[in-house]
């Protein structure tokens, strides 16, 4: 499946964003929010798959420059992330860019990510985004902005491994209580003995105790999304 070029920009940064079209049409409109990696491979095949299952998807990107390699990406998105404002307003262009298009007119619009992807799905909810449907996988959990009662209109999933060691069990409690003093409708799957990464097969290659695939994880992770986006949307 053809991945099509989307042009948009944050203020004076140009980025690019790459959509996957449905057959059909589509049920809903789907901004994927990239790992720190920005847009790659993994993060193609989950757009292509979300338009197999009938959704308009595009994933935003973070940067607006190629990363090279993850040392880059970690120079790239420390900045970023330095600033929640800042950095919520740089997924709100991505997510502008995906509404604007004429195919996502009155669609209902969720939000998924993975890793950087995930906390950056989950500060969109934060920050009162108009989603149906938040989903973080093996995504960071902090925030410099807790979500403030009656803020988040989106559902929320979270599915986590509960081996990752970037997302201790003191951040988990810490999340769940934000989401319980926002008022918030969150869902949250925790897998044992899972490691950070574990949707992505190429995991395992990169030779880094923290991170690690697995399938089992990865497809009932993928199912709940499905499942919950069945739900949501009606």
């Amino acid at each position: 499946m053809a991945m099509e070029q989307i042009d948009y920009t944050d203020g004076a940064t140009e980025l690019t964003g790459f959509l996957a079209r449905p057959q059909q049409t589509p049920r809903a409109a789907v901004l994927v929010l990239p790992t720190i990696a920005n847009c790659n491979a993994p993060m193609v095949r989950r757009a292509q798959m979300l338009a197999e299952a009938g959704f308009l998807a595009m994933i935003a990107d973070f940067y607006g420059v190629q990363v090279r390699d993850f040392d880059h990406a970690r120079e790239l998105a420390g900045p970023l992330r330095q600033d929640v404002a800042t950095y919520r307003q740089r997924l709100r262009a991505g997510l502008s860019a995906l509404t604007a298009l004429i195919e996502a007119q009155d669609l209902p619009v969720a939000a998924i990510g993975y890793c950087m992807g995930g906390q950056a799905a989950l500060e969109l909810a934060r920050d009162g985004a108009d989603l149906v449907l938040a989903a973080s996988f093996h995504g960071l959990l902090d925030t410099q902005a807790p979500a403030q009662p009656g803020a988040i209109n989106a559902r929320i999933l979270v599915c986590h491994g509960d081996a990752d060691p970037m997302v201790p069990r003191s951040q988990v409690m810490a999340f769940w209580e934000e989401m319980d003093a926002a008022d918030a409708s969150w869902h949250f799957h925790s897998y044992s003995g899972v490691r950070h990464g574990f949707t992505d097969p190429g995991s395992d290659a990169r030779g880094m105790a923290a991170i690690g695939y697995n399938a089992s994880a990865d497809r009932q992770s993928w199912a709940a999304l499905m499942n919950l986006l069945d739900e949501v949307l009606g």
